[in-house]
């Protein structure tokens, strides 16, 4: 299977790391310096233009700012190409609904990078909870807390949808996921304390928020995330069941403790990036979209699944401005 990369920022260098040589064809970018540098990195090709690099692939990968997801993953759809786009999937429900038209028409794979459902502990603890192993989900907490802020774009609510989106869209995720239910009802408070002294001046800017959450099944929940949490990269869950507790994750980077002086104490190393704390999930992931797509089989993660996270994260967004819950 033939991949282009698309977009070559953070992200993209992450997803390019999870490829193996001969699959990698190459890269695009509108930075072409970024491009190229990428390409050199991993001995690939920088492509001039979106229509050069699907000639060369099979199957796409865009990791690029939100606001440009649906242009580029429609495009590649109709050119025939498998799409694994990087969450949040798109700006709006509308968006949403046309990556899902086009890669249906085409008959192509839509998947949507929701990599926590590959990272073993997840993907163990959503087998444990459809064994019946804790009973019914009835209260799921998940959190979120990133080490610095996003990139300047996601400041803005308008080509972002904020933290909600660019930070917590893996939790409206898994929540759902593992809830196996939807979610009806939503209500959010926000807080901005860091981005003054961080230079955000951004009408709307938020780097705390505080979600709660009602299901279909009637289980009830809460989302929290910080962004930016200075201490690393902490993202965990937790799931009471009917007859039984998971608790997902841990704030340690390692399993290990050193103790020391008194004037040190005890320290314990965390997670101090994103792709450190998921690299077994992105890996998986990557390896099951183009599984998926060999055999043009339906993925693990959905265009459905993406659409569901941004109508959540839009309730959200809504319920903290109006200050109100808000049903979807």
């Amino acid at each position: 299977m033939r991949v282009l990369l698309v977009g070559a920022g953070r992200a993209g260098a992450n997803h390019a790391s999870h490829l193996f040589p001969g699959e990698f064809v190459g890269v695009y970018d509108s930075d072409v310096g970024a491009a190229r540098g990428l390409a050199e990195r991993h001995g690939t090709t920088a492509f001039p233009s979106l229509e050069a690099g699907l000639e060369a692939a099979e199957a796409v990968v865009v990791s690029t700012p939100t606001f440009t997801h649906c242009e580029l993953a429609v495009a590649a759809a109709r050119a025939g190409r498998h799409v694994l786009c990087e969450k949040p999937m798109a700006l709006d429900e509308a968006e949403c609904e046309a990556m899902i038209a086009a890669a249906r028409e085409a008959g192509v794979v839509l998947q949507i990078g929701f990599m926590r459902r590959f990272q073993p502990e997840f993907a163990e603890a959503g087998r444990r909870i459809a064994a019946g192993d804790i009973g019914e989900p009835m209260v799921l907490k998940s959190l979120t807390r990133g080490p610095g802020l996003p990139p300047p774009w996601a400041w803005e609510i308008e080509r972002s949808n904020g933290m909600l989106a660019e930070v917590n869209s893996h939790d409206f995720d898994s929540v759902r996921w593992l809830a196996g239910s939807d979610i009806v009802r939503v209500y959010a408070e926000t807080a901005n304390r860091k981005g003054a002294a961080r230079g955000v001046e951004a009408e709307g800017f938020y780097d705390n928020v505080v979600v709660t959450l009602r299901f279909a099944s009637d289980a009830i929940g809460t989302i929290d995330g910080t962004c930016p949490a200075d201490y690393g990269y902490d993202a965990r869950m937790e799931v009471v069941g009917s007859e039984g507790l998971l608790i997902i994750g841990d704030v340690r980077g390692q399993a290990l403790l050193e103790v020391r002086d008194r004037d040190v104490g005890v320290v314990t190393p965390t997670h101090r990036t994103w792709p450190q704390r998921f690299e077994a999930g992105y890996r998986a992931q990557m390896r099951a979209f183009l599984e998926a797509a060999e055999a043009g089989a339906e993925p693990a993660v959905t265009g459905a699944d993406g659409l569901a996270a941004v109508r959540a994260v839009r309730a959200a967004n809504r319920s903290w401005r109006e200050q109100v819950p808000v049903a979807l």
